[in-house]
């Protein structure tokens, strides 16, 4: 079943302490357009999102949206720096033993504590543990492969509307040609005894020529057949039909033979000069710029 190129996926999941949600949603374009945005202290993930988005989909503007909260995940070591608090500590004895220094009780005493020693710079240091990249990638991209499925699951159901109207549409365009198909003799029919009728009054007793009439019945017959074009109608219907039961991507073939029945619709209306034709045609063109809107939808 044909899929729409605008939808919506969502999903979220917490791997390995990490918060992770997933955001998909694309509206019509006619090339494929994929754009990811996540925290920057995850960009190496960009191109694998992206390909797991475009393994999914075929055509459209696709928006990834990717959030993570990693506040429960992040492994946090505190290390102190030896050499510099025994630094800290020598040179503040060696402060205690100057002249200005014993003016102080509290150097005069040593009385620093662990606590006091560990607030100055660069004493103690906080880093955080390292990352297993290759990890972090694939917990991610578990999360956009179930935001895709949900995300193509939408598109299916849009698709499945899209398909039912357009089918219905079909439906109408094949009940046009057939009055089409009904009514194309019936022109020549007329034009004939119009024919007959015209050249009785020019000509009042003299014999008429009923093969020249008919010459001229054939001539016109010709000029106003439209077997080939109602002919060609069904063909492409039946094609359009084929491509809304298909599961590849058929949005851009079906734009072409749209147009190919539209200008069949044409090629109907300049021939026919007819005025019962002529509102059929424009029913059946009306019908064709239905579907053209619908089909820019298909992916």
């Amino acid at each position: 079943m044909i899929k729409s190129m605008t939808g919506y996926g969502r999903a979220r999941q917490v791997k390995n302490n990490r918060d992770i949600t997933v955001e998909i949603r694309s509206v019509n374009n006619r090339y494929l357009d994929t754009t990811v945005k996540l925290p920057r202290a995850y960009i190496f993930t960009e191109d694998a999102i992206k390909q797991r988005v475009q393994k999914a989909v075929s055509r459209g503007k696709i928006d990834v949206f990717v959030t993570i909260d990693a506040t429960a995940a992040d492994e946090t070591t505190v290390t102190v720096n030896e050499p510099l608090a025994k630094a800290y500590i020598d040179a503040i004895a060696r402060i205690g033993e100057l002249e200005f220094g014993k003016m102080s009780g509290m150097l005069a005493k040593g009385v620093y504590s662990a606590a006091d020693i560990a607030r100055f710079p660069d004493v103690l240091s906080v880093t955080k543990a390292d990352e297993d990249l290759e990890s972090v990638q694939d917990d991610i991209c578990a999360i956009v492969d179930e935001a895709c499925a949900a995300y193509n699951s939408m598109r299916a159901t849009e698709g499945e509307k899209l398909a039912s109207d357009i089918s219905s549409r079909l439906d109408t365009i094949e009940a046009l040609t057939a009055k089409v198909e009904e009514r194309s003799p019936e022109t020549v029919r007329e034009y004939r005894e119009k024919l007959t009728a015209r050249m009785c009054e020019v000509l009042q007793s003299t014999t008429i020529d009923e093969a020249r009439i008919l010459t001229e019945a054939a001539i016109y017959a010709d000029k106003v057949a439209v077997d080939e074009e109602t002919v060609r109608l069904r063909s492409h219907v039946s094609q359009l039909r084929g491509m809304l039961a298909s599961d590849e991507p058929m949005g851009r073939k079906m734009d072409f033979l749209i147009q190919e029945v539209n200008r069949e619709s044409n090629t109907i209306g300049s021939k026919c000069n007819d005025v019962e034709i002529a509102r059929v045609v424009v029913d059946l063109k009306a019908e064709v710029e239905k579907i053209r809107e619908q089909v820019q939808n298909i992916e």
